[in-house]
């Protein structure tokens, strides 16, 4: 099979890699032959089983990289982009900056008649979830390390519109994530950047499972889904790819569903 990316010497940047819809990404883009990076940060106990998924990417004959830190901290993500500039050299270019990264706060605004959720809590969900996507864009940007026709991509959700008890700074974060997007998408055109974010269905991922409430969650979303079933993480990664495409070029702005037509239900 002719790998579409293969000799174009492109490369995926996905910061939260390691597990759902990010690792669903890197496999699909690997499989069309895109060069993977992944940051992702977890504890040691989950390695092993990580560094397994890992090697089914490196096994499509694509180049790797992991890098197992925190993608929050401006020291980390400047180390991260000076090897970077080692590893692609003159000819390699990164195609694409994949946002699926998950760190936020899951409390109610108020529980036994106290407030719970601080303003603290809403700056760290919406610096990690949503800022972040901006801190990356710019220092890809700066080191020269985009293609000429670069895409970027981040998560969203329907809580983006909804309000769900324990989400509020999540979606206050998803709404930034948003807006940021459509400025990138806005500002960087001339540069050759286009942005897009997804909003996935509900998906059974490690992140909605920390949402309390999330068995709830899922039983609803089966029932309105017109396909009576949730959404995969390769549903996500398959939408990914077809933004990454030639042909989707012209796509640049948009929040797209992808959940089968959760939304209209």
């Amino acid at each position: 099979m002719v790998k579409e990316f293969q000799d174009k010497n492109y490369w995926a940047l996905i910061l939260g890699g390691s597990s759902g819809l990010g690792l669903a990404t890197a496999k699909k883009l690997a499989k069309h032959g895109m060069n993977i990076c992944i940051v992702h940060r977890n504890p040691r106990n989950q390695m092993d089983a990580i560094e397994n998924e890992f090697h089914k990417i490196k096994a499509e004959g694509i180049q790797f990289k992991s890098f197992n830190v925190d993608a929050f901290k401006a020291e980390n993500r400047n180390k991260i982009i000076s090897e970077l500039t080692t590893i692609l050299g003159k000819e390699g270019r990164i195609r694409t900056l994949v946002h699926s990264v998950a760190k936020g706060n899951l409390k109610p605004m108020i529980d036994d008649e106290k407030p719970t959720l601080k303003n603290d809590d809403f700056n760290l969900t919406i610096n990690a979830m949503a800022i972040s996507l901006y801190d990356w864009t710019t220092s890809v940007f700066e080191a020269k390390q985009f293609s000429e026709d670069g895409r970027i991509i981040s998560f969203t959700s329907e809580g983006n519109t909804k309000a769900w008890k324990n989400y509020a700074a999540v979606s206050a974060a998803k709404v930034a994530l948003e807006a940021i997007t459509r400025n990138i998408a806005l500002e960087f055109s001339p540069y050759g950047i286009r942005a897009n974010c997804i909003q996935a269905g509900v998906t059974d991922t490690v992140s909605l499972r920390m949402i309390p409430g999330s068995e709830q969650i899922k039983a609803h979303s089966l029932k309105r889904n017109p396909f009576k079933r949730l959404t995969q993480p390769e549903d996500v990664a398959n939408a990914v790819y077809l933004l990454c495409k030639d042909e989707a070029a012209w796509i640049n702005g948009c929040v797209i569903p992808v959940d089968g037509g959760e939304h209209i239900s």
